[in-house]
């Protein structure tokens, strides 16, 4: 048990359980062990999310599939490309300047898409992007 000592006296019953989970998730999260020959080596890891939006798909995709190229090339954790839910922004008009003549409308529309990359990448990578 590494947790600090005066904090495990402090702490009874439930919430001292809850404190160690918690607090033993966290510092798993946080190292992650890498081998270098005979010696272990602690490097920590970073989270990077890229959320990339676009009206156009198609570049959209392109772009991602490109990030994801250069990341496994550097042999990174990639998780992604997730689609998130497309916003349709739509404006109604009339078409008649004036007012006067036919009720006649213009419905406009624009669809933003968005995505999002998530890399898993220790601290010397980070440095060089």
């Amino acid at each position: 048990n590494n947790c600090p000592a005066s904090l495990n006296k402090q702490l009874v019953g439930a919430a001292a359980t809850y404190f160690w989970c918690r607090w033993h998730y966290n510092q798993f999260h946080k190292m992650a062990t890498v081998k270098k020959g005979f010696e272990a080596e602690e490097q920590r890891m970073h989270r990077i999310r890229i959320t990339l939006t676009s009206r156009n798909v198609r570049n959209l995709e392109k772009v991602c599939a490109d990030l994801i190229r250069g990341a496994k090339e550097k042999k990174l954790k990639v998780k992604g490309p997730v689609r998130l839910p497309t916003k349709v922004l739509r404006i109604t008009t009339r078409k008649s300047p004036c007012g006067e003549g036919t009720n006649t409308w213009d419905r406009f529309e624009m669809r933003i898409h968005k995505r999002l990359i998530d890399l898993h990448t220790p601290s010397e990578i980070v440095k060089q992007i």
